[in-house]
């Protein structure tokens, strides 16, 4: 058993998968989708397609997640961790019964992407190849890039860019100029996702090797990376609403509210489990202004 919790604290049946799932981080699956959407829906809006697309976000973060725990687990790096539930590392669950509920996960994302590939364009296919093999190897496989320092760039990609033009194009069947703008916001609060979670986990991962950015260029830099990819996102936003002329995106900036407590309990130096409240902050955070960004563009 780790430093998780005691097993007479761990949740059971459902609700031990769902916090291994670890919702405080699907805000980075559900606002691309959303936003993306948002941007053509004055175009087009196909029901279905956006509720397929919202179906492969979640499974393929659900699955991330998954995959995270199990190879985590496996190599031992989850033995003493200070954040969320950890399936295979607390012992709450086998790693086979991790893997098997990696491979439902992903399975779903590839039998629905199907379906849109088939509606859409058959290159889709290729781009759910890559989010699943990004999803696996962040942590999984031999060289896991996760452990090179290279997840905020995965985030940042798969998150914003691929999920929110994605997630336009699969309405429109065309690239839309509104949305690519909108991916770099949404990328960046999901960068600053995974920057607070890997400085939660700094010093624990630096002890085993897992060499996340946080544990490369040390506390300092990574505290003000957070503050500046959350305070840069909602420059971003104001950036996007002058340019493509769409007033209303400044709505978005309603996200600074539950923003600004977190950033001030970062830039104050709190570590550890203290750091767990701030990664539901961030995760609503990106929700709110996501949110709020959707209105805008409906509106």
């Amino acid at each position: 058993m780790s430093a998780q919790s005691p097993a007479s604290d761990l949740p059971t049946g459902v609700g031990l998968w769902f916090a291994g799932a670890r919702p405080k981080t699907l805000p980075a699956a559900i606002v691309p989708v959303v936003v993306g959407t948002a941007a053509v829906a004055s175009d087009t809006f196909v029901l279905w397609r956006f509720i397929a697309a919202m179906t492969v976000a979640l499974a393929l973060q659900i699955a991330t997640n998954y995959a995270n725990d199990y190879s985590d687990g496996i190599r031992g790096t989850d033995d003493d961790r200070v954040g969320p539930l950890r399936l295979v590392g607390s012992g709450a669950a086998s790693a086979s019964a991790v893997k098997k509920a990696i491979f439902i996960s992903f399975g779903v994302a590839a039998v629905v992407g199907l379906a849109l590939s088939i509606a859409v364009n058959p290159w889709l296919l290729v781009v759910g190849i890559a989010s699943i093999a990004a999803g696996w190897f962040y942590t999984g496989g031999s060289k896991p890039y996760g452990y090179l320092g290279l997840g905020e760039v995965f985030v940042f990609v798969f998150f914003g860019l691929v999920a929110t033009v994605g997630s336009a194009y699969v309405q429109t069947k065309a690239i839309s100029g509104l949305a690519v703008t909108l991916a770099i916001p949404v990328g960046v609060f999901a960068t600053a996702l995974l920057v607070i979670n890997n400085l939660r986990d700094s010093e624990g991962d630096a002890a085993v090797g897992k060499n996340t950015l946080a544990v490369k260029i040390g506390d300092s830099a990574t505290r003000a990376l957070y503050t500046g990819s959350m305070l840069g996102a909602f420059a971003l936003i104001a950036v996007a609403a002058g340019v493509a002329q769409r007033p209303g995106l400044l709505l978005g900036l309603g996200g600074l509210i539950p923003a600004s407590r977190a950033i001030s309990t970062v830039m104050g130096g709190a570590n550890g489990r203290e750091l767990i409240a701030v990664l539901e902050a961030t995760g609503k955070t990106q929700l709110v202004a996501g949110v709020l960004m959707t209105v805008g563009l409906l509106l």
